[in-house]
């Protein structure tokens, strides 16, 4: 059974008639015959019956008939869905993000590159979650790409840095600590730890820092993301060191800048190396790479 075949059945049917079918459809009769027997012959069923010049459906051809209109209508709506994918007008991207732009970032960006005319009629899907998750995902094929912190050895992934997000220590408002405007990042040894989730792209920065330096604070506590971890801190729970976002701006806690060297995490653009994209995909990552944006932009403030 191939396409012609259905087609072929379905004018046979609305015109009850070979000959006008065979016109339509632009083939001789003989071979518009040939095919329905072809497939009569492959259902092991009679779908036509002669009705003096015309033929009519059989009973079977009825029943044949609902699934080839169906069939047909379905590839029509398949190939309108392809199309509108295909145009660089319309079409649709799948993003997924970490946690911190969730509040400004993406919403800003994905609204500043709708706002323009070309771009008016193309839909996102969006999706949260921490770096792993996300890079597991667009390996997966389940997103176009990811916006998220930089994963070593994945040589199968383009990163492509778009901003810094900046690092502060935070402490409770009532800590000895907040008295102060900046501390040294061994200043905060001593206290408990609220850390970021070990899993997650911040936790795995945090913890390097933290050996780097050859400082080993306890750490009480872990969370996924600054909402959890400032209000954790508010109450009295520990330290944290925090990168800059949306939570940290009603947050009761102290913001303290870290002296001397500028700690910061760089947030990337990520999509699979030799990928087909659509072209509303291909645009959409040609307007972030377009876009400069500095270390803690108003994206966090």
């Amino acid at each position: 059974m191939n396409l012609n075949q259905l087609y072929y059945f379905k004018e046979i049917a609305h015109l009850q008639h070979f000959r006008q079918a065979a016109a339509k459809l632009n083939i001789s009769q003989p071979s518009l015959s040939k095919s329905i027997a072809n497939l009569e012959e492959e259902l092991e069923l009679c779908l036509f019956e002669k009705n003096g010049r015309n033929v009519v459906l059989t009973k079977y051809g009825l029943i044949f008939l609902n699934h080839v209109e169906k069939i047909l209508h379905d590839l029509d709506n398949a190939k309108k869905d392809m199309k509108q994918l295909a145009s660089s007008d319309q079409g649709h991207v799948d993003i997924a993000y970490i946690f911190p732009l969730s509040q400004y970032y993406i919403p800003k960006t994905v609204r500043s590159f709708l706002n323009l005319e070309e771009n008016r009629n193309v839909t996102f899907t969006f999706k949260q979650g921490i770096t792993d998750e996300l890079l597991e995902g667009l390996k997966n094929d389940e997103y176009d790409l990811i916006f998220a912190s930089y994963v070593e050895d994945e040589p199968d992934i383009i990163f492509i840095p778009i901003f810094d997000q900046k690092l502060f220590v935070i402490v409770p408002l009532d800590h000895p600590l907040a008295e102060l405007d900046s501390v040294d990042l061994k200043d905060i040894e001593p206290y408990p730890l609220v850390g970021y989730d070990k899993a997650s792209g911040l936790g795995k920065l945090t913890s390097k820092l933290l050996k780097n330096m050859d400082l080993h604070p306890k750490i009480i506590c872990e969370a996924s993301d600054e909402y959890a971890l400032s209000a954790l801190v508010a109450a009295n729970f520990g330290v944290s060191i925090i990168a800059e976002a949306p939570a940290l701006k009603y947050a009761k806690v102290k913001k303290l800048h870290i002296k001397n060297i500028k700690y910061s995490r760089q947030i990337h653009l990520a999509y699979k190396k030799n990928k087909y994209f659509a072209p509303a995909v291909h645009n959409f990552i040609s307007y972030v790479k377009n876009k400069s944006y500095g270390e803690n932009s108003d994206f966090f403030t």
